[in-house]
């Protein structure tokens, strides 16, 4: 007869556990394990010893509100010969005595979560199971050892921001396995209004990456829920702080978490797509932000965007825009619902731009489908497939109130771009997003997606020519020229008008204050030839209309006075910041005090008042901001230089990411890698 193990107490074994694990980071003060792996705990017996064959161990595990087996939160098992990685089971793997070790694997399925686990009559022991990219069995399973540590276990990163022809790394605390961060993101999970709804049914849900990135989705913002961020694109700050402000996803999650889950203010794309990411990581699932450059914002899913503008060239605001660039999160996962050529990369969006079944959430929809245009496959394909490939259709509005159509090329979904695996390099994945422009499969690709307009698209070359070119140091402080050039590529000679303006604009495409501009009504050219426009950009007039986003919208028109034709080109630059220098004084090691020596030099003609410098990075401060600010005001030219000191705490490669902030140069970033030994 089967005797019951009478069980006095316990030991977890968090820290072996958790190191085997991966999990190690988020501390060993408990255990936290990942699914279809097994674990080991070492049970004292109060009386008799565990004889094979003959002893006996019933296991419960459960997890959410509403524990129950129809909905696979609810898991009972007792003791098997072996470990069986496929299901919940347990196996003794200690020889017969007082002190027994047990395996226990859950399965590689079960939802993830806080598990309470019930050993017989006297046992109770509490566990966190998050998914696991190393077991094959998970639906988030990777192979690559390298992209694991990028995707699941670098808790920095970079998120590509600037412009297509200048495209700007930005440094990210991801922060995931920092303290309580974790706790956090399950938090999340719980607050989410299908939990709040029917918790039974969302626990279950949670053992699919498709479900969680969903919820994830809709979370980040706060447009229908408790969620994390507020966005927030024109009329200043009010209330919270710029975007900009951000170095890291910690500041943000904690900050949600302490304030009663009421929206931390305020966040823009690369904001929402960062927290997603660390998110995501944090509970095991590989995860990217993806930054897409001359992005389109497709409010009624005709894959056209129309835009216009006035006879001076200038934009008139409409819900339909272009972003400079705009950022989401591309997630790991096999795709069981569709056919298995879809696993892989999903991209989701948390940024609030449109609703899907009646909520601010966008994804996740697998990037092949995109590339393929399936647009019927969930979730949400024909929005993301403009965001890469929507044509743009440009009108001018007259002041007689008739309109005309302009030509004017724009490539939207151009450099598509994340950080590369194990280096900071710029990797280009816009190959998994489309074919190569004018070939076959892309044409087929739009006869699938029904791309009317990009069928009918023939690229007639204009006799005339217009483009704008501009010189490689506009830095954020000079002044300079840029220049719009026309070209005569006709027999005849042309009379034409140029209008060459420019003004401010954020990243998201609103327009700002003229920053300089040009009306010259009589351009004559004879055939062949070229003309140069230069514009002047003054300091002076630009500084005080830019956003933080450093960009300024240059747009050409020319009037044709002969065909009347009208071409319009349209480029955004972005203005070098100074670079920020970090030199580290001493020798990094863990738990050893460290000297960040940081400068930046004052690019602009007046001084800087009010200067801060920020630090933060993942094991290298704590968990926390450490800001320094100086006492005096920093001249032209003069360097703005500051020690910070912080001590790390975990050995390995890390990002000390560096904000500098001041009255004029507000939220200049800058990064080291600090390699930190043991």
């Amino acid at each position: 007869m089967a005797q019951a193990l009478d069980i006095e107490r316990w030991n977890l074994e968090c820290e072996f556990n958790n190191t085997d694990h991966r999990t190690e980071l988020n501390g060993v003060d408990r255990l936290i394990v990942r699914r279809g792996q097994p674990f080991t705990i070492s049970l004292y017996l109060r009386s008799a010893s565990y004889q094979p064959g003959v002893s006996s161990l019933d296991c419960v595990a459960e997890t959410g509100p509403q524990p129950s087996e129809q909905y696979g939160t609810r898991a009972s098992f007792g003791l098997s010969a072996n470990i069986d990685t496929s299901r919940w089971s347990a196996a003794v793997i200690s020889p017969p005595g007082d002190m027994v070790t047990l395996s226990i694997c859950s399965a590689p399925d079960a939802p993830i979560g806080r598990y309470t686990l019930t050993l017989g009559r006297s046992g109770r022991i509490e566990f966190i199971l998050l998914f696991n990219p190393w077991c094959p069995g998970d639906a988030v399973y990777m192979e690559n050892e390298q992209s694991l540590a990028e995707y699941v276990l670098s808790q920095d990163g970079l998120i590509f921001r600037g412009s297509a022809k200048h495209p700007i790394p930005l440094p990210w605390n991801f922060g995931q396995f920092e303290g309580g961060i974790l706790d956090v993101c399950l938090r999340i999970l719980d607050m989410n209004p299908k939990c709040q709804r029917n918790p039974g049914k969302d626990c279950s849900g949670r053992r699919n990456p498709i479900y969680v990135s969903r919820v994830l989705s809709a979370m980040v913002n706060c447009n229908d829920d408790r969620g994390v961020l507020l966005g927030k694109w024109t009329d200043g700050y009010e209330g919270g702080v710029s975007p900009m402000f951000w170095r890291g996803s910690l500041e943000i999650l904690r900050n949600w978490d302490t304030q009663a889950c009421q929206p931390v203010r305020y966040g823009q794309c690369w904001v929402f797509a960062a927290v997603a990411c660390s998110i995501s990581r944090a509970l095991g699932i590989p995860c990217r932000v993806v930054t897409n450059y001359l992005s389109a914002h497709d409010s009624n899913s005709n894959l056209v965007i129309e835009r216009f503008i006035n006879e001076n060239g200038e934009l008139i605001q409409s819900k339909e825009m272009i972003w400079n660039y705009h950022c989401w999160v591309e997630s790991w996962m096999t795709r069981p619902d569709l056919k298995s050529d879809f696993n892989g990369w999903q991209a989701s969006d948390p940024t609030p731009q449109e609703k899907s079944e009646g909520v601010y959430c966008c994804g996740p929809v697998p990037v092949r489908a995109i590339k393929e245009g399936e647009l019927m496959f969930k979730y949400d394909a024909p929005f993301v497939f403009a965001e890469v490939n929507a044509d743009a259709i440009t009108f001018m509005k007259k002041k007689d109130g008739s309109t005309s159509r302009v030509t004017n090329t724009v490539a939207i979904g151009q450099k598509i771009s994340t950080k590369s695996v194990g280096s900071d390099a710029r990797e280009d994945i816009t190959h998994l997003y489309k074919y190569p422009e004018g070939s076959d499969e892309e044409r087929e690709v739009f006869k699938k997606a029904d791309h009317q307009n990009k069928l009918l698209h023939q690229q007639q070359n204009q006799g005339l020519h217009l483009a704008v070119k501009v010189t490689s140091d506009m830095r954020k402080g000079c002044d300079f020229d840029v220049f719009a050039v026309v070209t005569n590529n006709t027999q005849s000679d042309k009379k034409c008008r140029l209008v060459f303006g420019s003004c401010a604009v954020s990243y998201n495409g609103f327009l700002g204050g003229n920053c300089g501009f040009k009306d010259l009504l009589n351009v004559e050219l004879a055939p062949g030839a070229e003309r140069r426009v230069p514009l002047r950009l003054n300091y002076s007039k630009y500084g005080g209309l830019v956003t933080e986003d450093n960009l300024i919208r240059l747009a050409a028109l020319l009037l044709d006075y002969t065909t009347k034709e009208t071409i319009l080109t349209v480029r955004n630059i972005v203005l070098e910041n100074p670079e920020i220098k970090v030199r580290i004084l001493g020798e990094p090691k863990e738990n050893r005090k460290l000297t960040a020596e940081i400068t930046l030099q004052n690019p602009l003609p007046e001084p800087l008042e009010n200067c801060c410098f920020s630090i933060e990075g993942a094991n290298l401060t704590g968990g926390n901001v450490i800001s320094e600010s100086l006492s005096s005001s920093v001249g032209p030219g003069e360097d703005a230089k500051v020690k910070i000191y912080f001590t790390p705490t975990h050995s390995g490669l890390r990002k000390l990411v560096v904000d500098f902030d001041s009255n004029k140069l507000c939220h200049v970033k800058g990064y080291r890698n600090v390699i930190i030994g043991k």
